[in-house]
């Protein structure tokens, strides 16, 4: 499994919209500028323009050598060669997820597929650590206009008893994160912050390579 950048960019579709933004050219610019984890989020987004959108992707990330997560839809995943799938509490649990890969059509097998699971509190935490996934999401840290309706917000203390709570498993930290305030919560504990609006200010290039230099 690939161990997971300090940056995890989201690309939310329904953001993207909203500022006008085309979804192959920003994912060209994170990937030039050496975002390497790329995540496709795309909620009301129909199956079959998800699917194109996916297909249109993947081979991007696998290109510049990034990995790239299709949020929720696992079969979109598997159809599009993603390196993996990434699933919240009332999606598929990463078992189900796992034990259906290999009946999906699609060139990965089940071992070599990356599964991440979003957890908004330490119970679900806990629960997730007992599940095959990858990583572990904990947020959201910060308030959030990304995600409707949001979760409370948990904040930095959360993230290092989070990480403290996940005994080495990758902790990915999400929700309303800046360039700011990635520092902190790396420092917190996690090994990856997910960002999606903070990404999207000025120059999308000059952007990706201040968060960049801002998690190393």
């Amino acid at each position: 499994m690939p161990s997971l950048p300090r940056l995890y960019a989201i690309l939310d579709i329904d953001t993207l919209i909203a500022r006008g933004l085309e979804p192959t050219v920003v994912c060209d610019v994170w990937l030039d500028a050496g975002i390497r984890l790329i995540q496709l989020r795309a909620k009301s987004m129909s199956s079959g323009a998800l699917l194109a959108l996916a297909d249109a992707l993947a081979p991007r990330a696998r290109a510049a050598g990034a990995t790239f997560i299709v949020n929720d839809r696992a079969d979109m995943a598997a159809m599009c060669g993603a390196d993996g799938v990434h699933v919240g509490q009332g999606d598929l649990t990463p078992r189900q997820v796992r034990a259906s890969w290999s009946e999906l059509p699609g060139p990965k097998g089940p071992d070599e597929l990356l599964i991440g699971l979003s957890t908004h509190t330490l119970d679900q935490l806990r629960a997730g650590l007992d599940e095959p996934a990858h990583y572990l999401a904990i947020g959201p840290v910060f308030p959030t206009v990304s995600k409707a309706p949001a979760d409370p917000a948990v904040g930095v203390s959360m993230v290092a008893n989070a990480a403290a709570i996940a005994g080495g498993r990758p902790l990915v930290a999400i929700g309303g994160i800046t360039l700011e305030t990635a520092p902190g919560v790396l420092a917190a504990g996690a090994t990856s912050v997910a960002v999606i609006s903070d990404l999207l200010r000025g120059d999308l290039a000059s952007r990706a390579r201040a968060f960049i230099a801002a998690c190393t």
